[in-house]
């Protein structure tokens, strides 16, 4: 019989699925409200033939070697798959999956209800009136920003980045702006998109700068505080991809000194700690990495993560590879 690990609880139709195939299947129930430990992960791999891991899952050679020689697959219940080793699972021949695409419109739509809140002072507002602080309407009240007619940085034209740039510009009448290793003249007609070959053309245009690159080397700390200085100082920053690619410290004092008039995160630099300075700010909203956290793509998620399990189990190629 097939052991499972699953390095930390799924919903429940993904374990209902390994288990309808006779798998044994073992939850790593510890990490319920944590991620795994390096501990936990050698342990749960032991004689396992697939684990099916979550993103912040750090899954290294050691991991790996624990696994052997029974470990055929690590499914990853995410897109990104930066904490994966992906050489060391070749090297190993291990197959890597991940969950692609499913996630695009949950993603997409965080995006703009960020963008959303952090230019209308949402969360703010909120707070402003919890506190009791609203006596009266004022014509200055808590001024934000339109978000119609405003241009649109889009940071990496994937699947989000390009649903985020279709709601802008079919949604909000947004022109935009994006910048990816190459251009795509299609979506440039379909959209009136203008394409910035470097970064830092783009980010002096902006009103709204929207982050969807992987993290690389190359990505590190992409929005520095150079890049912060030359943006609009009434721009607003949006990140929903991954924290590192922001240097936290650099957004603090960039929000704090005005370079910029507000960010919105759902992913941190060192999650999931959060850089103090920016928990103290008003002109930010925070949100911990929620993009995706709807009942309907989490369930797809986990039904794509078993399907790349099941697939490669019973000898076929599983369809979301990591090649």
């Amino acid at each position: 019989m097939p052991k499972i690990f699953v390095t930390r609880m799924i919903p429940e139709t993904g374990i209902k699925a390994l288990k309808s195939k006779g798998y044994e299947v073992v939850v790593n129930e510890k990490a319920e409200n944590r991620s795994a430990t390096k501990e936990e992960m050698i342990a749960g791999a032991k004689g396992a033939d697939a684990i099916l891991s979550i993103l912040t899952d750090k899954i290294d050679g050691e991991v790996m070697d624990a696994g052997l020689p029974t470990l055929k697959i690590i499914a990853n219940y995410a897109v990104g798959f930066d904490n994966l080793d992906v050489e060391g699972a070749k090297k190993r021949n291990i197959v890597l999956t991940n969950t692609p695409g499913v996630l695009t419109n949950t993603v997409a739509e965080h995006t703009f209800a960020l963008m959303l809140s952090i230019a209308h002072r949402i969360s703010e507002a909120d707070r402003f009136s919890r506190a009791g602080k609203y006596h009266a309407w004022g014509p200055n009240l808590l001024l934000g920003t339109d978000l119609s007619g405003k241009t649109l940085g889009v940071v990496g034209l994937g699947r989000i980045g390009s649903r985020v740039a279709y709601h802008a510009v079919r949604g909000f009448d947004m022109k935009v702006i994006y910048t990816d290793p190459k251009s795509n003249p299609e979506f440039e007609k379909e959209f009136g998109a203008q394409y910035a070959e470097k970064l830092d053309d783009l980010l002096p245009l902006c009103d709204f700068v929207s982050i969807h690159v992987p993290l690389l080397d190359s990505t590190h700390h992409l929005i520095n505080e150079a890049r912060l200085r030359i943006m609009k100082r009434s721009a607003y920053l949006i990140n929903t991809s991954r924290g590192p690619i922001i240097d936290e410290k650099a957004l603090a004092k960039a929000l704090r000194e005005n370079f910029i008039r507000g960010a919105a995160i759902d992913v941190f630099e060192f999650e999931p700690e959060i850089t103090p300075d920016l928990k103290e700010l008003d002109n930010v909203i925070i949100t911990p990495h929620i993009a995706s956290a709807t009942e309907e793509t989490r369930n797809k998620m986990a039904e794509m993560a078993v399907d790349n399990i099941i697939e490669t189990l019973e000898g076929r190629t599983p369809p979301n590879l990591i090649k």
